[in-house]
């Protein structure tokens, strides 16, 4: 099987240590047949922090990701060139909150460098990122609020065009019941969870599977087989698959059962990006 691998992240992530010149030697050795570098670039937090207002700064942990976006763009480019021939190296981003500040969006968009981009949304507007989230302080009508406006923010950004795919799409669900044991029925919202994947389809966009839930507790890929079938049933027919590694011994991590994920929905190939367009290599 030919394994793809379109979302990892390296040191140009606040969140990753992960050189990136071991991860693409990393991705030689598995012999991917795409490798993305997509660093993290939360347009909320694109400038630096004496930017925004001092009573909205606690929404984010970190800011100056226009520097981190550069400093990722920047090191692929030129680590594509040395690869060439030997490695299907991506470069691109993976691009949190569009809606939270579209000039910073479109400016990622703009920039001719970038093959692709996982729009993800990581936090609701005016609340923190789900991974911060206190959820045991909350009330079970407290969380399905929060959820449905996930989930309403999410239909909002597959409306716009600053993005190749959705990343992640059952994101918020990750780290309550990781660390509390919450679960929630996200069935109540399969209507515009629906609409977003029509919408995606009529646009020429796509979702990922994103594996890393299965390695970390959560049990299944994000999002699972229910809702990969669903983006099918509404015309869906691009699909990348992503580890979400954040180091390096986690780059490929699960995309097998995520690619047998895509198969027991009825895809028959997954997809990469090379200059924002999608490119298909049979699955089996």
């Amino acid at each position: 099987m030919k394994l793809m691998d379109c979302h990892t992240h390296t040191q140009y992530s606040v969140d990753s240590e992960a050189d990136i010149s071991k991860c693409i030697e990393r991705a030689a050795e598995l012999g991917l047949a795409a490798y993305a570098i997509t660093d993290h670039c939360e347009c909320n937090g694109w400038y630096k922090e004496e930017h925004y207002p001092e009573n909205k700064r606690y929404l984010r942990d970190s800011f100056d990701y226009a520097a981190d976006f550069e400093g990722s763009v920047s090191a692929v480019t030129a680590l594509k060139e040395k690869w060439a021939g030997k490695l299907n190296l991506i470069c691109g981003v993976e691009l949190g909150q569009i809606l939270h500040d579209t000039n910073a969006a479109k400016i990622v968009n703009a920039d001719k460098r970038v093959d692709f981009i996982i729009g993800s949304v990581h936090q609701v507007m005016g609340e923190r990122d789900f991974y911060f989230i206190e959820y045991e302080k909350l009330t079970m009508d407290e969380i399905y609020d929060l959820l449905e406006r996930y989930f309403k923010e999410v239909y909002a950004v597959s409306r716009t065009e600053l993005f190749d795919v959705i990343g992640h799409i059952t994101y918020c669900l990750r780290y309550m019941k990781q660390r509390h044991g919450i679960e929630a029925d996200i069935s109540r919202y399969d209507d515009i969870i629906a609409e977003t994947f029509r919408s995606l389809a009529q646009n020429g966009k796509g979702i990922e599977i994103n594996s890393s839930g299965l390695r970390q507790g959560f049990g299944d890929s994000f999002p699972n087989l229910k809702y990969v079938k669903l983006f099918r049933d509404m015309g869906g027919e691009i699909l990348t698959f992503g580890s979400d590694s954040h180091t390096v011994e986690d780059i490929g991590a699960d995309i097998a059962d995520a690619m047998k994920t895509a198969r027991a929905a009825g895809f028959t190939r997954g997809a990469y990006f090379k200059k924002r367009k999608p490119y298909f290599i049979d699955i089996e």
